[in-house]
């Protein structure tokens, strides 16, 4: 079967656009993803390396171009690697799940969890997960499914 939906777009996630996003601000790649532990984390990652390793005077007290370039200015060289570091592998991280999750989306797999048969369950042509056998779209991605003759 195609992983294609009927507009004819894919419904695998960009692996560039999740490492853009992560590149604005950690975590943002993961919320594209809608990877919302792995979000959480990164938000709170960068959050708590920033709160201990800037130094207090280094944070602004107004929220003017020129106190942000000096505050910028005021941030040790150390520090701002660590950020930085921080912010690649938030980047590299959300970029390499993109990717896991498109190969498993191509090969129709969920993972090395997946071990059900298809007399268990039925599983959605577009994004690969559990389908709910109630419905007759996918309540992941909203893709229609195709009715059998049987029903």
């Amino acid at each position: 079967m195609s992983d294609t939906t009927p507009r004819g777009r894919t419904g695998r996630k960009r692996p560039w656009l999740a490492a853009l996003l992560a590149v604005l601000y950690p975590g943002l790649g993961h919320i594209y993803l809608r990877k919302w532990g792995r979000a959480l984390l990164w938000f709170v990652v960068i959050i708590t390396a920033s709160t201990f390793l800037i130094p207090p005077d280094a944070v602004p007290s107004t929220l003017s171009l020129d106190a942000l370039v000096d505050a910028g200015q005021a941030v040790p060289l150390p520090v701002s690697l660590a950020i930085l570091t921080l912010t690649f592998l938030s980047m590299a991280d959300a970029y390499w799940l993109a990717r896991r999750t498109a190969e498993d989306v191509q090969t129709g797999t969920q993972g090395p969890a997946t071990t059900t048969t298809d007399s268990e369950t039925q599983t959605c042509p577009n994004c690969g997960k559990e389908l709910d056998d109630d419905l007759d779209f996918c309540h992941w991605c909203t893709t229609e499914l195709q009715t059998s003759a049987e029903d």
